[in-house]
């Protein structure tokens, strides 16, 4: 057995198929000074049907993956379209009278190594992308065929050095049963685009190997605790192959509960609402049985493009989203840029700690003719259903009130165009700062409802960076203070009369279940994959037994501990259900 690093869950078991490296053959012999124009051109050339490609991947994806993971890609156009990368080419061609694909070649060497010396795993796996992007470009001037898949045999596990998203997108999960990568880490792109497709996925097991995997060998992969079997015994096999049909039949069961009301045993009802980016990903929400949408990030309508969405953009967009959910209730958030998520044509400052800086709810502010604009769209649009309005980051009362002046600005504005808009629409927070937490009951009296970013708060409390692998271990949950900032911003909220939801990673944990149900919070927002698993453990678990394990996790001292826990509670109530 290998120990690699599990990345996407998932057991497959079939014959490996190892996929070969890049591999070129380049030119070796100088050219004049009179062929530079021509090599410039075959770089646009390249850099134009590479660009060409890339979007015509992104549209195939889009409606499988949603667009959240698809703006994978708009990081490889600008890539392509920066002018550091095409000086570089340019300078070695001009300097070193070199071909241009001798010039692509050299640039990514150049800044690849660059990368993988930076002291940042995030920033090590976006050497990935520039290795994936450079590669296009020289099968573009080499004429080289792409290397592709095999799909005329049975379906396979694939085995790669490393994958790029270019490459994964090409994968029909149809064909390939699970994957390999003897580099990677959980938070690359081709990790993230793993998961969308629902292909399992071990990557980190480059040191691990006695010798190298064959095309060809037996293999069984665990993506859920990155376990690795090559060539196992019979009762391996056999032992893996029960457990895979087990978590089928369970997929197949799952969707049978669709239509069931979220509601517990001892009748407590918990709305389960999803978290999307576009209307395409609300068909795939919808089917999973969601109450709503209890987080429209709309900064992707801001991403897929190369200036800043108009009103009527945004307002048709907000519309149909709306009136598809039919009078279930729509959670708009404004506009959450900055951090991880920037703008190609908005200029950011370069920033020492970006998730600390010039984001969120603080550009808003900032440029309030953007914001007046996004903020005039959603007020149209609700006028066509049970829209709710959030502000990203908010840390102080000053912000909730700034930004309601705007917002009674843009009401202003409509009126006397004589445009409709519901006059009552609820204004909302995210709890995603510990500032909001320890003013939970001033912010309370401001707003209509709360929604606990719990991703952002968990690393904002614990001082850690979660894409940071040096320090991921010390992400941690279920901290004993995140447990108690949760109580505070739940009971500040109930206090007030408000609502009180969660959209983070936790709220589609099935842990955490009864946390949320202790504490009475009215709805968790997740992604549309973890819908249904939440409302099967959801419809056998009592509010009264959750209080009991809640009051438990209140006299633990560590993670550890409160995990022990709710791990336990969830074996005694597994072993409840069996026993019918």
């Amino acid at each position: 057995m290998i120990q690699g690093i599990g990345a996407s869950a998932g057991i497959a078991i079939g014959r490996s198929f190892v996929l070969p490296n890049w591999e070129w053959e380049l030119p070796e012999q100088k050219i004049d000074v009179a062929d530079f124009a021509r090599e410039f051109e075959r770089v646009y050339e390249g850099i134009r049907t590479s660009k060409s490609e890339i979007e015509q991947i992104k549209d195939e994806l889009r409606d499988v993956v949603g667009s959240e993971e698809t703006h994978i890609f708009d990081a490889h156009i600008a890539i392509l379209d920066d002018p550091v990368f095409m000086n570089e080419i340019q300078g070695i061609i001009q300097r070193q009278y070199k071909a241009a694909e001798v010039a692509v070649k050299e640039a990514i060497d150049h800044f690849v190594t660059m990368f993988d010396l930076l002291d940042d795993e995030y920033m090590k796996e976006r050497a990935l992308d520039i290795k994936d992007v450079g590669n296009r470009l020289l099968k573009h001037l080499l004429g080289a065929p792409e290397i592709t898949l095999p799909s005329d045999t049975q379906p396979f596990i694939l085995i790669a050095k490393e994958l790029s998203p270019s490459q994964l997108a090409h994968i029909n999960p149809q064909h390939v049963l699970g994957i390999v990568t003897l580099a990677g880490s959980t938070t690359s792109h081709s990790a993230i685009m793993a998961r969308a497709l629902g292909v399992p996925l071990v990557v980190g097991v480059e040191t691990k190997l006695a010798e190298p995997i064959q095309t060809g060998q037996t293999i069984i992969i665990d993506g859920s605790d990155g376990t690795v079997f090559i060539d196992p015994v019979q009762q391996v096999i056999d032992s893996y192959s029960e457990l895979h049909s087990h978590q089928s039949e369970a997929k197949k069961k799952l969707h049978g509960i669709a239509g069931h009301r979220p509601v517990t045993p001892d009748g407590k009802r918990l709305e389960l609402a999803a978290n999307i980016s576009s209307f395409k990903e609300l068909e795939i929400a919808l089917q999973s049985g969601a109450h709503g949408v209890g987080l429209f990030r709309t900064e992707f309508l801001y991403m897929d493009r190369n200036r800043f969405p108009k009103e009527e953009e945004q307002f048709e967009v907000y519309r149909s989203v709306a009136e598809r959910l039919g009078g279930e209730p729509l959670v708009i958030r404004t506009l959450d840029v900055g951090g991880d998520k920037q703008l190609d044509y908005f200029e950011l400052p370069e920033e020492d700690n970006p998730f600390l800086g010039y984001r969120a709810i603080r550009i808003s502010l900032d440029r309030q003719d953007l914001f007046k604009t996004q903020l005039r769209a959603i007020l149209r649009a609700s006028h066509y259903g049970q829209v709710k309005l959030m502000y990203p980051l908010i840390s102080s009362v000053d912000e909730v009130r700034a930004a309601n002046a705007v917002l009674n600005e843009a009401k202003r504005e409509l009126e006397e165009a004589g445009q409709p808009y519901d006059k009552g629409m609820k204004i909302g927070i995210m709890i995603e700062v510990p500032a909001a937490v320890m003013i939970a009951d001033l912010l309370a009296e401001e707003v209509d409802f709360f929604s606990i970013g719990t991703n952002d708060l968990v690393q904002f409390t614990l001082a850690v960076d979660r894409m940071n692998e040096e320090i991921s271990h010390l992400y941690e949950p279920y901290h004993p203070a995140l447990i108690r900032m949760l109580r505070m911003t739940v009971e500040a909220a109930k206090r007030s009369g408000i609502t009180v939801g969660v959209c983070g990673e936790l709220a589609g944990d099935l842990r955490a279940l009864p946390i949320w149900l202790s504490l009475d919070v009215d709805e968790l927002s997740m992604s549309s994959h973890s819908i249904l698993q939440v409302k099967e453990r959801l419809l056998c678990t009592s509010q009264e037994e959750s209080r009991e394990v809640f009051q438990q996790l209140h006299a633990c001292r560590t993670s550890t501990e409160i995990l022990e826990q709710l791990n336990g509670f969830m074996e005694r109530l597994d072993k409840k259900t069996a026993n019918g």
